[in-house]
């Protein structure tokens, strides 16, 4: 069969190239649309459900809502597991599917479920799903702040009531709109609320109560149709205008209406300008700001995504009032590209390598382009599969490649190649014409092609057990043994159609069946070495079995890690304040704390999330704080050569210097991916089960003390 295939590749030569050209090309416009990033995105299929319950405290959250919620959820289909917080205020239900259930198809039963235990949940309650994200979702981070000195047409300045407003009716609907955009999440500033403050003796005096009130107002804010009339052959169309516009509408409804008097609104009650009350703060170099998260959609590549919100960002600025801005503080592109940069440059240095050694080896320029060429044309073919698969280009799957291996297959049929056409031509005392050249192109590569494909077949047989991984280490590793067996394929495909009609149509003339110097020295080399091994036998191989014994020694004294953590660049800095802290006296704390991290002369800018955003995708008490430490280039540092190891430790002896704060240092993706895997930032968590709360807090503490104990920790 095999031979076959090679007979009829040399004869339909041009309809192979063809084919071959065809498929490369393809090949080319796929990697246009291949999704690019960092690393695999090895986040679980997951649901979080968001439910918020002001006024309650973390057990009747617990009673009365996330339990319910959790039992409802319970026996759905590729449920996996499920886990809760309940806060005050707050309930979150994380719901984790089997890796191969489609997330609209989750979210589809999980919002059945919801229409079911609407019931039991107490009235005004209402469950939301959030955004279809991952933990690689948060791409892109920008705030909206006023440029210094800048001020309102009123002459005052901006404040963070007016630039959240600004944010939440300006900035966001154009963002939303953009393809492969989730959720626009926001955190900072003060939401605006028109505040009607009662006062109590005016009511009783009137013989008011607050639901009148209330209602009264809720009555006199509608616009009501009343059809319309004919006249003359036109149609008017009859409208009352009741919706307030202006505090003073408010103040003006009527509330009560005799002979003697009117009383208004603004009679019983002040009407103001006012704020929620807030659950999380956002600042910047020491100073209060409204900071955005763009959230990217599951399997859109994340960088055409951010740079279409970094296009759509400059728009939105020309839609801003003078004196705002909207700033990007965090972009992943730099990341994927830093990133991809690296691949790049692994992967060109590796094929000029192999080229280099190919033309030292084979002697010949064509032979070695042929052989070459496996290269790209393998690589574009690969990134065709992975289009189809809908595997990233990312530092595992492309850093995984190994142009010596794919080559392998092709370097074993066109030496073969090479060495019959110098036999052959020894033989006849000429070059060889065209048919006697495609005739022997045929017969020496169906001679090495079983080898040949045995050889690949073995490399890529070791690859197989990975797919058999499942969760994290499945998502992790799956990338990366699909980009090597789907590129052995293809190199394999290549060798055996491709290569030898190849060699057949463009080898021609003299060729040289000796060796090449460089050879030719090393086998000199080899066999003097050789002479040496065999006549001390008995001590190579003593010397040999010493190395595994000591290697074998030194295996048990080396660490274990899943995976080499990826420098982002950046640093997350994960600060803990003692609970029950203030929102406020947390923002003052944190201000303090930038400040004395901004005077590191890596640090370029310092942003920081503290508590719960808008949606509550991350749900933190005020007493937690996010806050994102973004470096320099390096070329910018005092020392370039400097450690990422050494930059954090010194990061982390500044904010030892800042008291009222425990510390965990992290990167931005890495915290997320841990949150959104376990529930638990840190690399390592601990949870302890039970109903009792005092034992849980005593058993917690011994936990601590045993931890605080251990080297390392």
């Amino acid at each position: 069969m095999l031979e076959r295939i090679i007979y009829f590749s040399i004869r339909q030569r041009w309809f192979v190239l063809a084919l071959v050209l065809a498929a490369a090309v393809l090949g080319a416009y796929n990697f246009t649309r291949l999704p690019i990033d960092a690393v695999p995105d090895i986040t679980n299929v997951q649901v979080q459900i968001n439910t918020e319950a002001p006024g309650r405290s973390p057990l009747e959250v617990e009673q009365q809502i996330t339990f319910p919620v959790e039992s409802a959820i319970s026996g759905i289909p590729h449920l996996d597991h499920t886990r809760s917080l309940s806060r005050y205020g707050l309930s979150q239900v994380t719901v984790v599917f089997d890796d191969a259930t489609d997330i609209y198809f989750a979210r589809q039963l999980l919002s059945e479920r919801l229409q079911a235990v609407r019931g039991q949940l107490p009235a005004g309650i209402e469950p939301e799903m959030g955004p279809i994200s991952t933990g690689l979702g948060e791409i892109y981070m920008f705030t909206v702040e006023p440029e210094a000195g800048a001020r309102k047409p009123d002459g005052t300045g901006w404040t963070p009531m007016d630039l959240r407003t600004l944010q939440d009716w300006v900035v966001r609907p154009q963002l939303r709109t953009l393809r492969g955009v989730s959720e626009v999440n926001a955190i900072g500033g003060y939401t605006r609320q028109i505040h009607i403050t009662p006062y109590p003796d005016r009511l009783v005096a009137y013989g008011l109560t607050l639901r009148q009130l209330t209602e009264l107002i809720a009555a006199n804010n509608n616009n009501v149709g009343a059809g319309y009339i004919e006249r003359n052959g036109e149609q008017f169309l009859v409208r009352a205008p009741g919706q307030v516009r202006t505090l003073e509408d408010i103040r003006q409804i009527v509330v009560l209406k005799s002979d003697a008097f009117t009383l208004r609104v603004g009679d019983v009650a002040e009407v103001s300008d006012g704020s929620e009350l807030r659950t999380g703060a956002a600042t910047e170099n020491g100073q209060e700001i409204v900071l955005t998260t763009v959230m990217m959609l599951i399997g859109e590549n994340s960088r055409d995504v951010a740079q279409r919100v970094a296009a759509k960002l400059e728009d939105v600025n020309r839609s801003l009032p003078e004196g705002v801005v909207a700033k990007t503080v965090y972009d992943r592109t730099a990341l994927v590209e830093r990133t991809i940069a690296t691949v790049q440059k692994n992967l060109v240095e590796g094929a000029l390598l192999v080229i280099v050694v190919l033309f030292l080896l084979l002697g010949n320029i064509r032979a070695a382009l042929i052989t070459a060429a496996v290269i790209p044309l393998s690589m574009l073919l690969t990134v065709t599969g992975m289009l189809q698969n809908k595997v990233s280009g990312n530092l595992m799957s492309l850093g995984a490649l190994d142009f010596g291996l794919i080559v392998d297959g092709a370097v074993i049929i066109v030496e073969n190649c090479l060495r019959r056409f110098g036999e052959k031509q020894h033989e006849l005392g000429r070059a060889l014409n065209r048919d006697e050249r495609f005739a022997t192109a045929a017969e020496a590569a169906a001679e090495v092609v079983r080898p040949s494909i045995f050889g690949v077949a073995i490399i890529a047989l070791v690859y197989i057990p990975i797919f058999t991984l499942t969760g994290v280490e499945g998502k992790m590793f799956h990338p990366m043994a699909f980009t090597v067996v789907a590129a052995l394929l293809a190199a394999l495909v290549l060798s055996v159609t491709f290569v030898p009609a190849a060699v057949a149509m463009f080898v021609t003339g003299p060729v040289a069946e000796s060796e090449t110097k460089v050879l030719q020295r090393i086998r000199a080399k080899y066999l003097d070495w050789l002479t040496l091994a065999m006549a001390n036998r008995s001590v190579v191989v003593a010397g040999a079995g010493a190395l595994v014994i000591l290697s074998g020694l030194l295996a048990t004294r080396l660490g274990t890690e899943f995976i080499p953590s990826l420098d982002e660049g950046d640093v997350a800095l994960h600060a803990i304040r003692i609970p029950g802290t203030s929102l406020s006296q947390a923002v003052a704390m944190q201000t303090h704390l930038e400040s004395a991290l901004k005077k590191a002369p890596e640090v370029d800018r310092i942003f920081t999330r503290i508590g719960t955003s808008e949606i509550a995708t991350d749900p933190m008490p005020p007493n937690v704080a996010d806050t994102y430490v973004i470096m320099k280039d390096r070329a910018a540092w005092p020392d370039p050569r400097k450690s990422k190891d050494k930059l954090v430790a010194e990061l982390e002896a500044i904010a030892r210097t800042v008291p009222g704060n425990n510390y965990e240092f992290t990167q931005p993706i890495q915290m997320r991916f841990n949150e959104l895997i376990s529930g638990v930032r840190s690399d390592v968590g601990i949870k302890i089960f039970g109903d009792d709360l005092d034992v849980l807090a005593s058993s917690a503490d011994q936990v601590l003390d045993v931890i605080n104990a251990t080297p390392g920790a």
